[in-house]
């Protein structure tokens, strides 16, 4: 498993420790994000293409954490879904890689690391978003409609405005809609909110064409021959 050696040693124990290796989707796109590359994922359902989009971005927060003795409270990492169950879903399956790698921390002797995870859609409740103004989290997890709305607020723009990873799941459902057209918009305010390019993730089993698949991730920006 070569791939994990570019992981922070708590990552690649956790993940040894848990799967018996990396799926083909994941040691393709590991290395490109690590590399702040776009990345677009289409591989079949139960290929780990959701560990595939966020175990680099964990890593990067994780080696961060570990240097600095602690996160800052700031965003990372975006996660898109047009599914609101979905959205919850995701969250409830990143306790799993966050409680195990602070665990590995602790076997290894080295600081914590607590990775904060929050879901904003239209059902969070009014504390939890005043929680998140006061407190960002470092890792938000929304739809399209709630992402519109927080860049529409300064207090969301602030709180997104330290975004370096955005990853957009189920991507196929958003091309050639109105929902699409609006999360295009919405991804190119976060960019020029967050004042750097931001690197980009699609995830989803069918992509057809998957060039213009490709295209709405990215936007009109031209894609150079390394995917930048």
């Amino acid at each position: 498993m070569a791939v994990l050696s570019s992981f922070h040693p708590a990552v690649a124990n956790w993940f040894s420790r848990t799967f018996d290796a990396p799926t083909p989707p994941q040691e393709l796109a590991w290395p490109a994000i690590q590399a702040q590359r776009h990345v677009l994922i289409a591989a079949p359902t139960g290929s780990g293409k959701t560990l595939a989009a966020f175990l680099a971005a964990i890593d990067a927060l994780v080696r961060e954490g570990v240097e600095a003795g602690g996160l800052a409270d700031e965003t990372h990492v975006v996660y898109v879904s047009p599914l609101k169950a979905l959205s919850n879903d995701i969250q409830r399956n990143l306790e799993a890689p966050l409680g195990g790698i602070r665990r590995e921390l602790e076997i290894l002797g080295l600081p914590d690391v607590d990775i904060r995870t929050f879901v904003r859609t239209g059902d969070t409740p009014q504390g939890e978003r005043t929680a998140a103004r006061k407190r960002p989290p470092h890792i938000v997890v929304t739809t399209p409609e709630s992402l519109y709305i927080l860049l529409g607020s300064e207090s969301g723009r602030k709180m997104l405005s330290t975004t370096r990873t955005v990853i957009v799941d189920e991507i196929h459902a958003m091309v050639g809609t109105k929902r699409g057209l609006h999360l295009a918009l919405s991804l190119e305010r976060l960019e020029a909110v967050a004042g750097r390019k931001l690197t980009r993730v699609g995830l989803s089993a069918t992509q057809k064409p998957i060039e213009e698949v490709a295209r709405f991730l990215v936007g009109t920006r031209q894609i150079d021959a390394n995917g930048r």
